[in-house]
């Protein structure tokens, strides 16, 4: 195969065609029309002797020799665009940029107000746009559609950079005149009802069953190793929810401590020590390569970066 006479083009269709694994999708994507990227498709099937996409009943499905060629030719359009995005100072001040971070309940609470005090103090014409993880998909983050994920990530695509924000504890917020203060223990913990908060993440199910300790997460995963089970009598996707709950009736909220220390001050509701260990956790800040060297891009990360050093 001659190289200097393929189409750069193609490879950015091949790149979107396998992501979207539609031609309708993959022409909106990139603003053609429908028979310019079905054009395309034929093209590469000439260029590589391969089908590429094949029509089944469950839809496009890409052959292997396509799986084999996409994270190839992803990190061939990635170097490009690093290599190729201009290289200017970001006047802050002066900006009108959007900024799209799609963040956990958890880490848009303890985050959120702090950087966008920031935002407003150094960039008060950026506008913040906090999505929820149910908003997008690791190819969003990927295409640098949202400009980063701030979550607690269990396994992550090679390709995306990181940083880690913080490690967090846990602790237990009940209502101030709960009387199981005058004795918490492991034993009136387990007699006591719960409130269940969500460990938030990209493709989260719906729907919880509390017998399926594996996807109730850390605390509950924590008591399993004793042989030990809470009686969880609600289930919330919010950390403020459950803090109000925890604050309204005699229930425990098990939950980070960043999140409780929002409500430090509050005469309404008491911090307590979790009486059993549950091991911490760790917050991370992801974002695509193609973002990785802009000047906007570069300037955000450090703001985030700073907020989570003051709240450390």
């Amino acid at each position: 195969m001659n190289i200097s006479k393929i189409d750069l083009n193609l490879l950015v269709y091949l790149d979107t065609l396998l992501r979207e694994c539609n031609v309708t999708r993959a022409a909106n994507q990139l603003s053609i029309t429908q028979p310019a990227m079905s054009n395309g498709l034929k093209r590469l099937r000439n260029l590589f002797n391969d089908p590429i996409l094949v029509r089944t009943s469950d839809g496009m499905v890409p052959t292997e020799r396509a799986i084999e060629l996409q994270p190839v030719i992803r990190g061939i359009l990635m170097t490009l665009e690093e290599t190729l995005a201009p290289n200017r100072e970001f006047e802050a001040s002066q900006s009108k940029r959007v900024f799209r971070i799609m963040a956990s309940d958890y880490a848009a609470s303890t985050l959120a107000p702090k950087l966008l005090s920031k935002l407003h103090d150094e960039a008060p014409d950026t506008t913040l746009d906090i999505l929820t993880p149910s908003d997008v998909t690791f190819h969003d983050v990927e295409n640098g559609k949202v400009d980063m994920a701030i979550n607690r990530f269990e396994n992550l695509p090679q390709s995306f950079h990181h940083k880690r924000i913080w490690k967090d504890s846990f602790c237990c917020l009940v209502k101030a005149d709960n009387p199981i203060i005058e004795n918490f223990s492991l034993d009136s913990y387990l007699k006591a009802r719960h409130i269940w908060v969500s460990k938030t993440g990209f493709g989260v199910g719906v729907g919880m069953d509390p017998k399926d300790v594996q996807k109730l997460g850390w605390v509950d995963e924590a008591l399993a190793h004793f042989g030990k089970h809470r009686n969880i009598a609600t289930f919330t996707r919010n950390y403020h929810v459950a803090i109000h709950l925890a604050k309204e009736k005699n229930l425990i909220a098990t939950l980070p401590s960043k999140a409780a220390n929002i409500y430090v001050d509050d005469p309404g509701l008491k911090i307590l020590e979790p009486p059993f260990p549950i091991p911490p956790f760790e917050l991370d800040m992801i974002w695509s390569p193609l973002l990785h060297r802009d000047a906007s891009h570069v300037w955000l990360r450090k703001k985030v970066a700073e907020v989570a050093d003051e709240l450390k």
